[in-house]
């Protein structure tokens, strides 16, 4: 997708840089915060069960995910849904989703920056900071080349 990856690359200039710290409940059990991903980056998706683009950008997500978790990144998938955990954990396990999915509710504080459309999708460094957002879906292929730039400079 050349199209997102350019569009990864675009941040307000207003959210750029800024550490940022939120926490929401996984469909796990266990409270998730961003700051206990620090020293990694930090793909956080804004998605929902209802909306297309999301479902479809949902293998990519794993497959970016499962080939980065140990090393140096990880995917927070927030679900933008009020919806019960038991619907959402089956969800998840139809769809093979192993990343942490947390329950944000259908108006999460927009911590991170404004999400005007699902899926929104933030890029988080390891020290924190926000330095990119897509808006629409995004494919592993664009996140691991723009961390690559981004580890150059």
């Amino acid at each position: 997708m050349f199209v997102a990856l350019l569009a990864l690359a675009t941040v307000a200039p207003s959210q750029a840089g800024e550490d940022a710290d939120f926490s929401y409940q996984g469909i796990d059990g266990k409270t998730h915060n961003l700051s206990d991903y620090r020293g990694k980056w930090v793909l956080v998706n804004y998605w929902a069960t209802w909306c297309p683009p999301c479902l479809e950008e949902l293998p990519e997500l794993e497959v970016f995910y499962d080939n980065h978790k140990e090393k140096d990144a990880v995917v927070l998938g927030l679900n933008m849904e009020d919806i019960g955990v038991d619907r959402l954990r089956a969800f998840a396990e139809e769809q093979f989703l192993s990343y942490p999915i947390l329950m944000a509710g259908s108006r999460p504080k927009e911590v991170l920056g404004a999400v005007p459309a699902l899926p929104t999708s933030f890029l988080v460094n390891p020290e924190g900071k926000v330095v990119a957002r897509q808006v629409g879906p995004v494919d592993g292929k664009s996140i691991e080349a723009f961390i690559r730039k981004s580890e150059k400079k």
